[in-house]
């Protein structure tokens, strides 16, 4: 008799599991594709001129970055609480599909790791996360920020995925608000290459006695309706070089969409300013994009945008007297064949003057190896591929 009592218990517990609601998904991208760039530079960047040196060549090989999407993998749950209450969580780890490392040298979930509860009135969740700048702007980008070639990281800023963050997330009909504070953003040291450390050298946060090293905040508000969108949004970060000396890296952005029939016209500004702990100016910029994305049939899409960086003054020291480069501009153009809704093929090419492609350089640290070497002035890119959804 007890044996049937532990039994029906055993039942009844799975059956109250069931009725929770609780489910974990595995989830991914794998995106590769081969690359051919010409006229890049093969020398790293210097840490006092942030300008690559000669010599300069064709390179022809696999994009460690993935083209139209990063490569990535990871674990996601939600369980029913009860009330309209759920808990849900991420675990989310990025890859370079070209040879299985974690990118940038990072720990296992360097994408995101995140718990939270919601309800009706929104979500809050804690952890490794993406900034709410990065929720009001993404969904404008003329490439659909596409790792090949749009300048995403320019536009949104390195703390993109800020760690040790708390995060609102609120849907209300066609209105989205976002909003986060990190306690310390943190980014990899590996990630920096040589340029900029006086600025960033991956922050100094939740040191005590230095609450707002690497500390970082903001938020948008966004609208998507069925032909028209928009958003605002800002962002400011305070990486700390030495223990409590923060610089600060400010953003603001605005951006909108029309959509009719197969054609959605896309466009959006983003005002930039970096100061060094000192109050010396490390960049003023001004980010101009523009595209249009057009389903000729369901199964095939385009996609064009044009980049335009005015950057007013910029300075790779904290001593040094700033100067007003050339500014860089970009047309980014994409193919992209879906064979199903989990696996397509595509075509990306860019043509960028006065810089590099995807605007990598010293204020994005080089991290998708296209260093401009001195006196160049034009940059092309082409890269084939094919991406699996799972």
């Amino acid at each position: 008799m007890k044996r049937k009592i532990l039994a029906l218990a055993a039942m009844a517990a799975a059956a109250g599991t069931a009725n929770a609601q609780t489910s974990v998904t595995l989830y991914g991208v794998v995106d590769l594709g081969i690359e051919y760039v010409n006229r890049v530079a093969t020398a790293p960047a210097s840490p006092t001129t942030a300008v690559a040196g000669p010599p300069v060549g064709k390179r022809f090989d696999m994009p460690n970055q993935g083209g139209l999407s990063a490569s990535r993998w990871g674990i996601r749950g939600t369980e029913d609480l009860g009330g309209g209450l759920k808990a849900f969580f991420t675990l989310e780890s990025q890859f370079t599909a070209d040879n299985g490392n974690f990118t940038g040298g990072s720990g296992l979930f360097n994408r995101q790791a995140l718990v939270g509860l919601g309800n009706e009135y929104g979500k809050l969740s804690f952890g490794k996360q993406y900034s709410s700048f990065l929720d009001g702007m993404v969904n404008f980008s003329p490439t659909r920020f596409a790792p090949a070639y749009e300048p995403g990281i320019w536009w949104v800023g390195m703390d993109y995925k800020p760690n040790n963050t708390v995060k609102y997330m609120g849907q209300f009909g066609g209105l989205y608000a976002s909003a986060h504070y990190s306690f310390g953003a943190g980014l990899p040291v590996s990630s920096f290459g040589s340029a900029s450390t006086v600025l960033y050298n991956s922050g100094a946060g939740e040191t005590p006695g230095a609450f707002r090293d690497d500390t970082a905040y903001g938020a948008s508000l966004m609208y998507l309706g069925k032909s028209f969108g928009a958003s605002i949004a800002y962002d400011q970060w305070n990486p700390a070089a030495t223990v409590g000396n923060p610089g600060k890296v400010r953003k603001a952005g605005v951006a909108g969409s029309y959509t009719t029939g197969p054609l959605k016209f896309m466009a959006g500004y983003r005002w930039g300013d970096q100061t060094y702990a000192n109050g010396n100016t490390a960049m003023r910029d001004d980010y101009w994009f523009a595209g249009v994305n057009y389903a000729v049939t369901p199964a095939l899409d385009l996609q064009v945008g044009y980049f335009y960086s005015d950057i007013k003054k910029v300075s790779p020291t904290n001593t040094g007297t700033p100067t007003n480069p050339a500014n860089p501009q970009q047309v980014s153009f994409v193919i992209d064949y879906t064979f199903t809704k989990r696996t397509d093929v595509y075509f990306s090419a860019a043509w960028t003057h006065n810089g590099s492609l995807g605007n990598d350089g010293p204020f994005t640290l080089f991290l998708f190896n296209y260093p401009q070497a001195p006196g160049q002035k034009n940059m092309v890119g082409m890269t084939a591929g094919i991406r699996h959804i799972f």
